[in-house]
């Protein structure tokens, strides 16, 4: 099989281009966090190939833009990075004409800071549940003024045929994915489709744009003639038979109950934790102060305080909190998400408070329909008792333990509710009707529920527990993924793959597709 799954020419990219594309194509890359080191892997794969000539490049934190301005592959022309533009903010002066008029192009500009979770939330300097900001209110829009205007400045001055970027997450990262667009620079990024080893390109951050073309333009070709339709037969065939999770790195996250809580205490992993979190963290803080004063830099001291305070409350436990299993009785999924993410902060962002969303579907639910509420692996050690003990409070809904697996609850269930989550693509799988609260890819299925208001929630729910799963729309589905994406697990060559040569050979792979949806930009204008 060809890892690279494009065998016919993919559809040319959505909307107006806005300008035609040099000879010599020049790429800006949104290199945030961590992903700046697979981001720039990505780039020597694609000036290798000759899809790109030219890079420029956002970086978000101060570790990766020293990465990338000594390493000797690739000379970008320009290097911006986010946490120096964010200080700029301390002596801006407030200009609300220009930020008026900023508004009136793109709209409200609170979705640019409640976004983000260190300015708007505390979060990731803190760990969750805090939830407070470190900055006032002319603070923050101070901070969108002074990001606008370098954005602004340097994209019209480094004039990109074409931006990348992987997660939209952040202040910053989300004006330049806008102001990209209204620049009419087309924008490409990676959307993890929640399939078991593929990954692909799309237009937009909550869709899968090129697949959804393919799947419309061979709506009426006979299934048997569409490419990759045996593979998609056989995934879906093998994911009934026996369900299993996309990636590797979600069981290897999972730490269940307090045993695995407190696993750090044993003799082999105790030096390590203490190593890292008491004398590397706190030697690293006080060496670098040019890091130190950097607004996205976690305090060692708070790191220490929250981390004894989640421990603490691991200790409690939660046991005594959940429910029994019974399948004897109807009852609807609900799956909370992990947070603070993109996945809630920019694809629902009116869901962001997940009690009340789990308390909207308990009362619309029809009489004697129980809510089975599962809280996210992910999340167990970070929430406090009371969160659950919120949810408690509602009559019809039921705290099912995590270590139960999302997939027999799906298996028994008479329907699922999710926000933007995994267990609505897997249950869409599984042949059970589903509803989403936000937008995600799988919603281009004509068959998933879409949630639009609190007053039609009721009867939109009533008319998905008599929903059947379309095969044949969902096989094209999936054959369009398969089509249109690279096989790898990026996850896990992410986060866990060690062999350089395997997480070479992944992502090149995965720049051989990015490299076909840039040069249809290029031969389309």
């Amino acid at each position: 099989m060809n890892p690279v799954r494009n065998r016919v020419r993919a559809s040319a990219p959505e909307g107006p281009v806005g300008r035609a594309i040099s000879n010599g194509v020049k790429g800006c890359f949104i290199l945030q966090r961590r992903f700046a080191y697979i981001g720039h892997e990505l780039a020597k794969f694609l000036k290798e190939k000759g899809a790109v000539d030219e890079f420029c490049g956002y970086v978000q934190v101060r570790d990766g833009y020293r990465f990338l301005k000594n390493q000797p592959d690739i000379r970008y022309t320009e290097l911006i990075l986010d946490e120096e533009i964010q200080k700029q903010y301390k002596s801006e002066k407030l200009d609300t004409e220009y930020l008026a008029k900023l508004e009136d192009e793109y709209g409200t500009l609170w979705k640019y800071i409640n976004v983000d979770r260190v300015v708007r939330y505390g979060q990731l300097v803190r760990e969750y549940p805090h939830d407070s900001s470190s900055y006032t209110h002319e603070e923050m829009l101070r901070m969108v003024q002074v990001y606008a205007k370098g954005i602004g400045a340097f994209l019209d001055e480094q004039k990109p045929d074409f931006v990348y970027g992987y997660i939209f997450g952040s202040l910053g990262t989300l004006l330049l994915y806008d102001m990209a667009k209204k620049r009419g620079i087309p924008v490409f990024t990676t959307v993890v489709p929640s399939t078991e080893d593929l990954v692909t390109v799309s237009q937009v951050y909550d869709r899968v744009t090129f697949v959804e073309r393919l799947l419309k333009e061979r709506m009426h070709t006979p299934l048997e003639k569409i490419p990759n339709y045996a593979e998609a037969r056989a995934f879906l065939e093998k994911f009934r038979n026996r369900p299993f999770v996309y990636t590797k790195v979600v069981v290897s996250r999972e730490k269940p109950g307090r045993s695995g809580q407190f696993s750090f205490l044993k003799p082999r992993k105790l030096l390590w934790t203490l190593y890292y979190n008491l004398v590397l963290t706190f030697v690293e803080w006080c060496r670098d102060g040019e890091r130190r004063r950097d607004f996205t830099t976690v305090n060692p001291f708070l790191h220490l305080y929250d981390l004894l305070k989640r421990k603490a409350r691991n200790l409690i436990g939660l046991d005594d909190l959940y429910d029994k299993f019974d399948t004897s009785k109807p009852y609807t999924f609900f799956p909370l998400q992990y947070e603070p993410e993109v996945t809630l902060l920019l694809w629902a962002p009116e869901e962001s408070d997940q009690v009340q969303t789990v308390a909207r579907i308990a009362r619309s639910l029809p009489v004697g329909m129980l809510l089975y509420v599962k809280e996210h692996p992910g999340m167990v050690p970070f929430r406090p008792r009371a969160f659950y003990r919120r949810l408690r409070k509602i009559p019809n809904v039921r705290l099912i333990n995590p270590s139960i697996s999302s997939f027999d609850l799906i298996k028994y269930c008479a329907l699922v509710t999710v926000i933007t989550g995994t267990p609505g693509w897997e249950a869409a799988l599984l042949q059970k009707p589903v509803i989403t609260f936000g937008t995600v890819y799988y919603n281009a299925l004509s068959f998933i529920g879409k949630y639009k208001t609190p007053e039609d929630l009721p009867e939109l729910i009533k008319k998905q527990l008599n929903v059947t799963t379309d095969d044949e729309e969902l096989l094209r589905f999936i054959a369009a993924l398969y089509e249109d994406s690279a096989a790898l697990d990026l996850m896990y060559l992410w986060e866990v793959e060690t062999d350089e040569e395997k997480r070479r050979a992944g992502f090149k792979r995965f720049a051989d597709v990015l490299a076909l949806k840039i040069r249809l930009i290029s031969t389309s204008n």
